[in-house]
């Protein structure tokens, strides 16, 4: 597993999971109706944003796996987000690249935490969670940027990893 810029021709790859019913159940966007334009625009966008860092998930011959984030970097902070493709699922790459990129925003960006939300009926995604030991907080207890009513932040699951933790988590 490798973590890389993403590039174009990852889109045809990222469209495959966004239109795969059985990765997308359980998100908060609607995927399903994204295009390879769509995807596309977002890798091209991801490439000059300074508040969000885009990642490719890559298997060892370079082939596009998934995408990894941190959104919303600001005030030593950033949420997390990942998805893979349904053929990358069960191999422990979503473990590995989730390892990297907290390590990469602990570390290299200097933030001192990386948040992120589940909703209750994405079941794999809170499954993967709790097995790797990242414990659950109220919303409350955090700083959230990012487009969440009062509703959603008190219907997900929210989960962090602080600066003092790290070695604890990942």
């Amino acid at each position: 597993m490798n973590l890389r810029p993403l590039k174009l021709n990852d889109a045809p790859l990222m469209l495959e999971w966004m239109h795969d019913p059985s990765v997308v159940e359980g998100l908060q966007a609607d995927f399903m109706s994204k295009t390879l334009e769509d995807c596309e625009n977002f890798i091209n966008a991801s490439l000059t944003d300074d508040k969000n860092l885009h990642l490719a998930i890559t298997d060892d011959s370079d082939e596009y796996q998934g995408t990894v984030s941190l959104k919303h970097i600001e005030d030593g902070s950033a949420e997390f987000a990942i998805t893979i493709r349904k053929s990358a699922m069960g191999k422990g790459i979503s473990k590995d690249a989730m390892k990297a990129i907290i390590s990469k925003g602990l570390d290299e960006l200097g933030l001192s935490s990386i948040y992120w939300c589940v909703s209750p009926d994405n079941a794999r995604a809170v499954r993967f969670y709790d097995k790797n030991g990242y414990q659950r907080i109220p919303a409350d207890k955090l700083v959230i940027a990012g487009d969440y009513t009062e509703e959603q932040k008190k219907k997900y699951f929210w989960y962090v990893v602080n600066k003092k933790e790290q070695d604890v988590r990942v």
